[in-house]
């Protein structure tokens, strides 16, 4: 079982950028990639940005490629998200979650098999 703790939530006005972190402890050596979903009020989770824990190659949504940032350390226990030109949009609950299977693609939430609890991220117009 993999543990996720995230952090680095906040308030921030548009423009502005936010580092979101994400610590992984117990059995870490199960992670075959680690993702990014966020979730804002009465819509469904959506896909952010994804990185394959060994090679560390990432993919992102369209929505906000160019802007984010997906990375991890060379410790591999920790990514991190770095948000940057922050819009009112990006507003949700930022989740971060491991998949233990390796899938051809990483954008769906579905296959994400453990996640943290969540940090808010509130971006003021």
């Amino acid at each position: 079982q993999v543990q996720l703790l995230e952090s680095g939530g906040g308030l921030v006005q548009a423009g502005g950028s936010l580092r979101l972190s994400c610590v992984a402890s117990g059995d870490t050596f199960s992670i075959s990639a680690m993702g990014w979903i966020r979730q804002a009020p009465g819509k469904e989770r959506e896909f952010v940005a994804g990185i394959r824990w060994i090679a560390g190659s990432t993919v992102y949504a369209d929505s906000v490629k160019g802007r984010f940032t997906v990375s991890r350390d060379n410790a591999m226990t920790t990514v991190y998200l770095q948000m940057d030109r922050l819009v009112p949009e990006d507003t949700a609950v930022y989740y971060c979650a491991t998949s233990s299977i390796w899938t051809r693609s990483l954008v769906s939430p579905s296959v994400y098999d453990n996640w943290g609890q969540g940090t808010q991220v509130t971006v003021s117009s």
